[in-house]
């Protein structure tokens, strides 16, 4: 498959403070591949050394095979959307999404098509003459995507763009940017914090952490096979037992993580019978915090003095259960469920 990008030993500081390290990625033409990471983790400077806008100081960045890395952003075949979309507050849609068109000296009835057809995939026909101002945020962030698609760049990097929306916008917006990346056919390289958003719109992730790179993946593999406690305890809920307790608790010699939709919750011992107790790990667990969450609870217990463990249990139809603070219970997990950690 093509290589839209490959990074090579990608290593950028900021004074005593290094921003990026050693960071080697590689990314298919066509992919929509997200970068994600707590804030200060190196995701953004990551996408600023791809675009240009930050230079690194050692390793190359190669586009479509083409040596970039001291190239500047204008000349590269990449455009960037940013959160704040970067509008012109004084031009309205058609202007906007039109402005690089005519920065490139296009003239005449093809830059007019060109604006028309985008207007329309973005579905913003009809908003042609509204100034920015005019708008709500979810149509902003579309003139913004327009303006950024219609010179048809060969990889669109977006900067948190949806960061400023409400919930169900940004959740509207998330289908909406993913119709797009499909009808295009062009690499998306998206950066986020989010981790729903990255597993729900993403081919693969790299998931940041102290300017590297931890793992690298499919969102499903991600969630599922997380590398080690970080990725697991950032991708989802997850419980963590260390090395310590997952010995002293289970005699097994490795820290590891359990989701808690794979947890069971019994009240009494002969609960468990037609449990193979061989198939499972089972513990002593004191409730120190119930939510409700809708559909259903997330429970949380203490297992021993290090860890603590999530569950979450349906309440088909009960809204009204609840599991009392400090009440004890029996939790298990089947052991084919767990994800060993390399710690």
């Amino acid at each position: 498959m093509l290589k839209a990008l490959n990074l090579e030993n990608i290593n950028k500081s900021y004074g005593s403070i290094q921003a990026l390290r050693d960071i080697n990625l590689t990314i298919s033409d066509g992919e929509f591949f997200s970068l994600l990471g707590p804030s200060g983790s190196g995701k953004t400077t990551c996408l600023k050394v791809i675009a240009g806008f930050e230079a690194p100081d050692e390793g190359s960045v190669v586009i479509f095979d083409q040596e970039v890395t001291n190239i500047p952003p204008f000349k590269r075949q990449v455009n960037t959307v940013f959160q704040d979309y970067a509008l012109f507050p004084h031009m309205n849609v058609r202007q906007n999404v039109g402005y690089s068109l005519k920065v490139q000296k296009l003239k005449g009835p093809s830059i007019e098509k060109s604006i028309d057809e985008i207007l329309e995939i973005v579905n913003l026909t009809g908003y042609d003459f509204r100034k920015p101002s005019e708008l709500s945020g979810g149509q902003r962030q579309r003139v913004a995507l327009a303006r950024a698609l219609v010179n048809k760049p060969k990889i669109l990097l977006l900067d948190e763009p949806l960061g400023a929306l409400d919930l169900k916008l940004r959740e509207k917006m998330q289908i909406e940017l993913k119709n797009i990346q499909r009808q295009f056919k062009i690499t998306f390289i998206y950066v986020t914090h989010d981790q729903q958003e990255a597993l729900s719109m993403s081919d693969r992730i790299a998931v940041f952490n102290d300017g590297k790179i931890e793992q690298v993946d499919t969102p499903a593999n991600i969630y599922s096979k997380p590398i080690n406690s970080f990725v697991a305890d950032f991708i989802g809920t997850t419980s963590i037992f260390d090395k310590v307790s997952a010995m002293n608790l289970f005699n097994l010699d490795s820290a590891f993580s359990v989701r808690p939709e794979n947890v069971l919750i019994f009240d009494k011992e002969k609960d468990l019978i037609g449990i193979n107790k061989n198939e499972y790990f089972i513990a002593n667990g004191t409730v120190i915090d119930c939510q409700f969450q809708g559909s259903h609870l997330k429970i949380t217990f203490s297992t021993d003095a290090n860890s603590k463990l999530s569950a979450f249990k349906s309440l088909e139809g009960n809204i009204n259960q609840i599991y009392d603070v400090n009440s004890k219970h029996l939790i298990a997990w089947k052991r084919s469920d767990i994800t060993i950690l390399n710690e």
